[in-house]
């Protein structure tokens, strides 16, 4: 059993990799909470196209950026750190620019802009993740790695707050969003780059050993891509059985996902210093089975009559957005841990793709399943996690890495 982590503020910065570095992180965030929840109203408002082709052009864009991730901890792996992270910042830029400058009914140059977008969308997790491991270790790092994700949230939910705020200019306003859009991640860019933090591949095979692959982890990323959905559920699942399945007002998916955000910023340090006493196997494993739980709870919930529906599912939220800040607390941290030093990109890379693919599948998993109703919606997704939840516990560690 692991013993506690405390870290002081002033450690979790440096952690982050400096201050600069953290400042980069957040107005990315901002940045990406600005555009990323519109961009398909800005194809459809702004660029005058049908909701399937930019549908579409979005989806391809998020594919064709995993396709990129196996590059990018081959990259991570010869050294690059705080330039890979910019250069995921500056892909976007890139996309920014093209979508500012596609003309109206251009569909291939709104397709070719949400592919530069993607491809910095998928590349950034792998890269910020190998940032951390190199300037924290133990659990200072998980612990880190923890508040890079709750700030992340905050710098999203604030940006998609000002841009929500901004949507009664119409088109105009979106263009706007779009171009201080693209200052937010060329600054955060600029700001990463100059912390000019690489790895030394010698001296990680060194620690490594050989040269040899990254460890299989079958059961780790095959788990991961059913744990990931518990990130759509407040997205799509909730708002979809609250509008459809229970005739609630829309006020109540908004409610639940604001909780979700504040919960995660708030909770998600807290909670990952908390379960630091136990093996980061053991808590990620905790994390299937509280998802679990919380599906079963949605299942009930929605079973509910006389207005007590949505109050209901409000309530069982809360333990699924816990279950999601324990797994996103334990998730990447394992991976971290169980990487030797001179294949970390690789591994980081692999995680990357797979949580990248289950957050592809799952909208279309979750509204193929909803219209058979809630046994089959929220019973899979139970049944699922806690398979995986028993996956990630019976897999057994490669190698010297440990897991706790």
């Amino acid at each position: 059993m692991a013993t506690t982590t405390q870290i002081r503020p002033r450690a979790l910065v440096r952690a982050f990799g400096g201050p600069r570095y953290a400042v980069a992180m957040t107005v990315d965030a901002l940045g990406t909470g600005l555009l990323r929840p519109f961009l398909l109203l800005y194809g459809v408002t702004v660029l005058s196209l049908s909701a399937p082709a930019t549908g579409i052009a979005m989806t391809a864009g998020v594919v064709v950026g995993l396709v990129c991730v196996p590059a990018v901890g081959l990259w991570l792996d010869r050294g690059a750190r705080s330039t890979a992270v910019a250069a995921s910042m500056l892909v976007r830029v890139l996309g920014v620019a093209l979508l500012l400058a596609t003309p109206a009914g251009n569909g291939w140059m709104f397709a070719a802009a949400a592919l530069f977008l993607g491809i910095g969308n998928q590349a950034w997790p792998a890269a910020h993740a190998a940032v951390v491991a190199t300037v924290a270790h133990g659990r200072d790092r998980d612990t880190a790695l923890a508040a890079g994700r709750a700030l992340r949230n905050a710098g999203m939910g604030a940006g998609a707050l000002l841009a929500t705020a901004c949507l009664a200019g119409g088109a105009a306003a979106l263009q706007v969003l779009a171009g201080v859009t693209g200052l937010a991640y060329l600054t955060a860019a600029a700001l990463a780059w100059s912390v000019r933090l690489r790895a030394d591949p010698a001296a990680a095979l060194a620690e490594g050993g050989d040269s040899g692959p990254a460890p299989r982890m079958r059961a780790l990323l095959a788990a991961n891509v059913v744990y990931v959905f518990c990130l759509n559920v407040p997205e799509i699942a909730l708002p979809l059985v609250l509008v459809t399945q229970l005739h609630a007002s829309p006020v109540w998916s908004a409610a639940v996902f604001v909780a979700n955000t504040v919960l995660v910023v708030t909770l998600q340090v807290p909670v990952t210093v908390l379960m630091s006493r136990f093996s980061r196997r053991s808590v990620l494993a905790l994390a299937g089975v509280v998802l679990t739980a919380s599906y079963l709870g949605f299942l009930a919930a929605t079973e509910l009559r006389h207005g007590w529906g949505a109050p209901a599912v409000a309530t069982v939220s809360v333990v699924c957005t816990l279950g999601e800040i324990i797994y996103a607390g334990s998730a990447t941290a394992l991976v971290t841990a169980l990487a030797p030093a001179h294949v970390l990109g690789r591994t980081l890379a692999r995680f990357q793709l797979s949580t990248g693919f289950g957050l592809a599948v799952s909208p279309a998993a979750i509204t193929a399943l909803a219209p058979y109703g809630s046994t089959a919606l929220w019973g899979s997704l139970a049944a699922a996690t806690l398979l995986s939840s028993a996956a990630v516990a019976t897999e057994r560690d490669q190698g010297a890495r440990l897991s706790g």
